[in-house]
């Protein structure tokens, strides 16, 4: 099978997170049949799969995830979404861009880079899960836990979450923002609304607090990455009368923070601005990940040349965005970067990428290979 055909085979397989639905298997036969020794690390109902080839470093991983996102209402998209249908030059289907095009594409590109380099330097890797559009605990964080307590640790690791924004080469990312999460209850005093002397309003107290908080300049990023952000995202109080007064109010907001802040600096920081304006509370936090960066070096220079050479265009870098499994990653990688299709339809009806871009995308990755992973005994990549 071609990418098309593989990412066609992956998209019918219904993989919502967190199941695999086979993804792990039909990706295993193909690594298989290349030497790549297997390995199932599944934890809490979650499929892993951490397969190798070579024992030699360097070692570069390609990784990614087999899950998807629900459908939505199936009846508004153009065509069932787990067909994988080819139509007007782009491929249709949940998954076709986030991110079983990538898979496929990295299969495929590491079958070719065997075939004309089988005795390369250092060795080959996959880590694939099937929770990474889920609460992300156990897959790739749990593998790559299990990994360093065996004190392994990678070279080199490129994900393959969509990153471009308008065509195939554009992006790539070499960081993320650090997520934060507060779960916020304040405390308060129910009563009648006609008896204000009697009654503690929440709301009232979070207000002055709530209005310093998403005024406040958190830092101004730097070159890399861009300023923190506050948002509320959940703000509730109330009993559903219009006569009583609530007697707490639940608020939960999130950090997307840079690498000019610490988790444990934001925390100091909220609740300092909550005590100063007497707020009763109670507050827990939820650290998603902190933010990674990759300088520029061996492994954006591979990318970089690889990307130029298929597609013909000089990338970006960017760190912007959501969070990725490259968070966990990085705790064990020095030189983690995530390169994949135009990211423009994903989570929506209509998914799709475009045909012309499934090949370019697996001659990146194979340009990635060669240039990291010559045949043994030449000189590697320029930093």
């Amino acid at each position: 099978m071609n990418v098309l055909e593989l990412a066609q085979a992956l998209i019918r397989r219904p993989s919502v997170t967190p199941a695999e639905a086979g993804c792990l298997a039909l990706i295993g036969e193909r690594l298989a049949a290349l030497g790549f020794t297997l390995e199932r690390l599944d934890a809490g109902g979650v499929a892993n799969l951490w397969a190798r080839r070579g024992e030699e470093g360097p070692l570069f991983v390609f990784a990614g995830h087999v899950d998807v996102v629900p459908p939505g209402p199936e009846d508004r998209w153009r065509f069932p979404p787990f067909s994988a249908t080819v139509a007007e030059g782009r491929l249709y289907g949940r998954g076709a861009a986030d991110m079983k095009s990538s898979l496929a594409a990295m299969v495929c590109a590491v079958e070719a880079f065997l075939a004309g380099c089988p005795a390369h330097r250092g060795s080959i890797g996959f880590l694939l899960t099937s929770d990474e559009e889920g609460p992300a605990v156990h897959g790739t964080r749990h593998v790559v836990e299990v990994l360093r307590s065996r004190g392994l640790r990678f070279d080199y690791a490129l994900v393959g979450e969509p990153t471009c924004e308008r065509v195939l080469g554009d992006t790539i990312k070499n960081g993320r923002r650090g997520s934060l999460t507060g779960r916020l209850t304040v405390h308060g005093k129910q009563g009648h609304v006609a008896y204000p002397h009697l009654v503690d309003n929440p709301v009232h107290r979070l207000a002055p607090a709530l209005a310093e908080l998403v005024a406040t300049e958190w830092d101004r990023g730097n070159e890399h990455f861009p300023p923190t952000s506050l948002q509320v995202t959940d703000l509730h109080a109330g009993v559903g009368a219009t006569n009583v007064v609530p007697g707490e109010c639940r608020m939960t907001f999130n950090f997307r923070f840079s690498s000019e802040q610490t988790p444990e600096g934001l925390q100091e920081w909220v609740e300092a601005i909550l005590h100063r304006h007497g707020v009763p509370f109670s507050l827990s936090w939820e650290l998603g990940g902190r933010p990674f960066l990759t300088p520029r070096g061996e492994l954006v220079a591979a990318l970089s040349d690889g990307v130029e050479a298929a597609c013909g265009i000089s990338p970006r870098l960017s760190t912007s965005g959501g969070t990725s499994d490259g968070r966990f990653i990085a705790a064990i990688c020095p030189q983690v970067v995530e390169f994949g299709p135009v990211n423009a339809t994903i989570h929506q009806i209509d998914e799709c990428v475009a045909l012309e871009e499934l090949e370019p995308l697996a001659a990146v990755y194979r340009g990635v290979l060669e240039r990291l992973l010559p045949p043994a005994g030449e000189a590697h990549a320029r930093s």
